[in-house]
């Protein structure tokens, strides 16, 4: 037995991200967000084998190819909650840049889910696909279904927004990840009002003068970044390729993860 099916996993930008004191019991901090999918992609190539196996391989150097990977708990995650058992090789094409605050993990990880199901004949309605997104982390609930959402509690609860088409530019300054670990400690230790749309990068622009550059040039920060966006086909300053990832002409998209047809 093998088959294979190619999903698209698109990125997402957050317009805006509000960020509440940690929850004392569950630990984790509320938001509210304004997400929108956008057409930069990851490409996955899942493959059902005989093999009782979980096979990942990829295109980058930048992630683990093992059960450290999101992909990897995501294919964990679904034979647990349905209680079968399968073999899968999935080849990860990867597009999204890693730790940018683009959920490219997430979104994989979400493709993965949506793969999967598709693979099985449907075994799983949407609800379910969304109880094991909310599993595995924040973002995937809205990776799942794309568009423009307004994200609260930990990002699992969307509300759809009207859609609006724009052009966006995306850099991301080259030698600086930032975890969302990071991010959300220097929130807690804030002791000032943040007074931009996204409260992580506030707590962020003191730290790194990457930041604050790109920040000076009306650009605004995506998630726990440390990608930054404008509503532009292109920047139009000047900036060090050398230093910055400048990924130009992209644009909203009103859609998540989707067979490639």
């Amino acid at each position: 037995m093998s088959k294979q099916i190619k999903i698209k996993c698109p990125a997402k930008i957050n317009l805006d991200l509000k960020v509440f004191p940690k929850d004392p019991i569950s630990g984790f901090h509320p938001i509210e967000s304004i997400m929108q999918a956008i057409n930069l992609f990851d490409y996955l190539t899942l493959e059902i084998t005989d093999k009782n196996s979980i096979e990942l391989n990829g295109n980058s150097k930048e992630i683990p190819y093992d059960e450290k990977n999101i992909c990897y708990k995501a294919v964990s995650v679904f034979q647990e909650y349905t209680n079968t058992s399968f073999g899968i090789n999935i080849y990860i094409e990867k597009n999204i840049p890693v730790c940018a605050g683009l959920a490219g993990g997430s979104t994989d990880a979400a493709g993965v889910l949506f793969g999967i199901n598709k693979f099985l004949d449907m075994p799983l309605n949407k609800n379910e696909l969304h109880f094991l997104c909310q599993k595995l982390g924040s973002d995937l609930n809205f990776c799942l279904e794309g568009g423009k959402k307004l994200c609260k509690g930990r990002g699992e609860k969307l509300e759809e927004m009207p859609f609006e088409e724009f052009d966006i530019t995306l850099v991301k300054p080259k030698n600086l990840q930032i975890s969302a670990k990071e991010a959300y400690f220097e929130f807690d230790s804030l002791n000032k009002t943040p007074n931009i749309p996204n409260y992580l990068e506030f707590a962020l622009l003191d730290k790194y003068e990457e930041l604050k550059y790109l920040n000076s040039h009306s650009m605004q920060m995506s998630g726990s970044g440390p990608t930054y966006f404008i509503k532009e086909k292109n920047i139009n300053f000047d900036l060090d390729k050398n230093k910055y990832l400048i990924i130009p002409n992209l644009k909203t998209i009103n859609h998540g993860v989707c067979i490639v047809s």
